[in-house]
């Protein structure tokens, strides 16, 4: 019976309603709000988890242990040094 109903005004397939439906409540779940996660009081993180970019749920991190015995002096060079060349690469980037 639905062979008599033009293709253009058929109902839309249940999969579509699904994939449509799993879209929706992926976007939703973007907004949610996060758990509050612990943070933990090494040596380390309590010299440097204030910093601007020590965000949740890392805090501050330093994978190659750059700043392990270093001063805020340091500290302040390395970020400079850091966005000089964060910069220098996006201009190379453009060309």
């Amino acid at each position: 019976s639905n062979s008599s109903i033009p293709p253009n005004t058929r109902p839309p397939n249940i999969m579509m309603k699904i994939a449509l439906l799993a879209a929706v409540v992926g976007s939703a779940a973007a907004f949610a709000p996060s758990p509050v996660a612990q943070t933990s009081t090494t040596a380390l993180n309590a010299d440097f988890s204030k910093e601007i970019g020590a965000q949740m749920p890392l805090g501050f991190i330093d994978p190659l242990g750059l700043v392990a015995d270093a001063d805020q002096d340091e500290f302040d060079r390395l970020r400079w040094v850091e966005l000089k060349h964060g910069r220098v690469a996006m201009l190379a980037v453009t060309g």
